[in-house]
C-alpha cells in the first residue's frame, strides 16, 4: 500500500477528542513517521517549543478560545500548517487568509491537503 505521507512528523492541534482520534488514525495510514497531538493551546506550544514539525494540522477555535497564537508559532517556526475549522473565512485573520482550511466535517481533504503541504 502506498504511504503518501511517510517519514513526516505532525503536529495535530484539535480540542475534540474523537476528531483527534480519527485524524491521528489517518495519518498513521498514510505512514506518518509521528503524530503529535495536542487538545490545548498550551500543549501545542510546548510541542512547538520540543519537537520539529513537517506540517501541522490546526482548529481555529480551541475550546471557544482562538488559536492564533499557535499560528503564529508555526509561521514564525516555517511549518506549514492547514487549518480545521467549521467557521467561515471571513472568521480569518488578516494575514492567514491564503492559508487552506478544511472545512469540518471533512475525510479525503485531509490527506490531499497535508499532501501539498509538504510538496512545497
Amino acid at each position: 500500500m502506498d504511504k503518501p505521507l511517510s517519514g513526516l512528523r505532525i503536529l495535530v492541534v484539535e480540542d475534540e477528542m474523537l476528531i483527534r482520534l480519527t485524524i491521528e488514525d489517518v495519518l498513521a495510514d498514510l505512514g506518518c513517521q509521528s503524530v503529535s497531538p495536542a487538545a490545548t493551546i498550551d500543549q501545542a506550544l510546548d510541542f512547538l517549543r520540543t519537537q520539529i514539525f513537517d506540517a501541522a494540522m490546526l482548529d481555529m477555535n480551541m475550546d471557544g478560545h482562538s488559536s492564533e497564537i499557535v499560528a503564529d508559532a508555526l509561521a514564525a517556526q516555517g511549518v506549514p500548517f492547514v487549518y480545521a475549522t467549521g467557521n467561515s473565512s471571513r472568521d480569518m485573520r488578516q494575514g492567514f487568509i491564503e492559508r487552506p482550511v478544511l472545512r469540518k466535517p471533512f475525510t479525503e481533504q485531509l490527506t490531499a491537503s497535508l499532501m501539498r503541504l509538504v510538496a512545497r
